[in-house]
């Protein structure tokens, strides 16, 4: 190529704009140009856009209902092509007032006159990339339409604008940058299309009967989006026909789920996609184990979100027998910052491995040493001896409560003994209760549940002293 070619190019479809996109009158092909850092044109991509017609059959059914509709997928598997053809549909065959907020003349061509491929849909042109958030409110109050279609919806401002008009009851169908519904949640900037994501401290109690931490991750608001449709490739799509259901599985950590649709040889083909029912292990425990378990070998440590520097240099201060591994599925504990305690990645490995998950609140050394010191079941000055009973006695006793549901009383420990089989117990969701005074008073474990209170009420009236135990 020469600079002559690019001139020649660049002269039959007229300079391109602040987009760098310029296209050819009445057709759906666009060029864009590379510039240097001076802003001459040293490049240029050409792209035969067509019209195509029955891209979206396998969706088809979710057009009509009137709902708003979300198309994720990554560049090039034909979100634009489909969002041109929902347009037709909803103007041609259902006969709504549809108008096409086109902010780089994708949908509709270049030119004044829109290509026929959007049927008997307007078409509202944007002057500048930024100003996409104005046109789309402008669409709304001045031109009464039943149904917008936007593509490409990328800043918070789009995302708000989305918002607004989906509280107006008009229908929506746009595309958005991510490729999966998780990594729509995982964005900041545009996780409110699917009602958002923020972080909420519940009471023990309330943690209690959910099974899990206190700290957890819950859908803001209701999704602007009623649907949303993965694009995994140009005939095949993953439908989420219930956005709000399908994000508080995800921020559960459970899987999505949803319905993959496939277009094979003209047929429609649909099944559901397996759904985890139960949630996630809470990330301080395993979920639901048999006994416990000591690891052989050395415990492998991954740090989520934590300096792996400063967690091997703190291990070896702390002479544990343990090793800091690279992949999260290969750990039996894992150490994460409480801000990303939620990740969804990070719980569904959790689920697969059966991990313990220890949170920091922040990466420092003392709060690393603190964890690890509970997690490692480290006590000073005490004698490693006695350390070592008070461990064994409490796994003894947790194993009866889990396998026969009775309450089991340890032997009495001096205080801080007590505190690391409190430490032991808390991890298997169990009950307990310290008793007597000291130098007698020792721990005893109930499973979870209704035989503490009773416990409670009997050594009331029987005169007894009981308090919850130090931890």
């Amino acid at each position: 190529m020469t600079p002559g070619d690019l001139e020649h190019v660049l002269a039959q479809v007229g300079p391109p704009g602040e987009d760098n996109r310029a296209g050819i009158e009445r057709t759906l092909h666009r060029v864009s140009a590379i510039r240097n850092r001076k802003g001459r044109v040293v490049g240029i991509t050409l792209r035969v856009g067509r019209a195509v017609f029955g891209t979206i059959d396998m969706v088809k059914d979710l057009i009509g209902t009137g709902r708003n509709l979300l198309l994720l997928g990554r560049p090039g598997v034909g979100k634009t092509t489909k969002l041109r053809e929902v347009a037709r549909v909803l103007a041609d065959d259902l006969h709504k007032r549809v108008m096409v907020v086109d902010t780089s003349n994708e949908i509709g061509g270049d030119g004044d006159i829109p290509h026929p491929g959007i049927g008997g849909a307007r078409r509202m042109q944007v002057s500048r990339p930024d100003r996409q958030h104005d046109v789309m409110i402008e669409a709304v109050e001045n031109h009464m339409p039943e149904a917008i279609i936007v593509d490409e919806i990328g800043t918070s401002a789009e995302a708000a604008a989305a918002r607004t008009i989906a509280e107006r009851g008009v229908q929506l169908v746009a595309t958005a940058h991510g490729n999966t519904l998780e990594n729509l949640v995982l964005n900041p900037t545009l996780s409110d299309l699917v009602g958002g994501v923020h972080t909420v401290t519940l009471s023990d109690e309330e943690a209690r009967r959910r099974n899990t931490q206190k700290t957890i991750s819950e859908r803001k608001a209701p999704p602007t989006f009623d649907m949303v449709v993965e694009m995994v490739g140009r005939d095949e799509v993953l439908v989420h026909l219930d956005t709000a259901e399908a994000v508080d599985r995800l921020l559960a950590g459970r899987e999505v789920g949803g319905e993959r649709r496939r277009l094979d040889g003209g047929v429609v083909r649909a099944e559901p996609v397996p759904q985890s029912v139960a949630p996630l292990p809470p990330p301080r425990s395993k979920a639901a184990p048999a006994a416990p378990a000591a690891y052989n070998g050395p415990t492998r440590i991954y740090a989520h979100a934590v300096s792996r520097d400063l967690l091997d240099r703190v291990l070896r201060e702390l002479k544990v027998d343990a090793r800091v591994v690279g992949r999260l599925e290969s750990a039996d504990l894992i150490l994460t910052l409480r801000a990303r305690a939620n990740d969804p990645k990070m719980r569904r490995v959790i689920e697969r491995t059966g991990a313990r998950v220890e949170e920091v609140k922040r990466n420092s050394s003392a709060e690393l040493r603190r964890v690890l010191r509970s997690a490692f079941m480290l006590v000073e000055g005490m004698d490693e001896d006695e350390v070592r009973e008070a461990v064994a006695e409490a796994e003894h006793a947790i194993q009866r409560v889990l396998s026969e549901g009775v309450s089991v009383p340890l032997a009495p420990r001096p205080p801080r003994l007590r505190k690391l089989q409190h430490r032991l117990v808390s991890r298997y969701h169990l009950e307990t209760v310290s008793r007597g005074s000291e130098p007698v008073r020792h721990l005893t474990i109930y499973p979870l549940g209704a035989e503490v209170e009773a416990a409670l009420h009997e050594s009331e009236a029987e005169g007894n002293a009981w308090v919850p135990s130090e931890a």
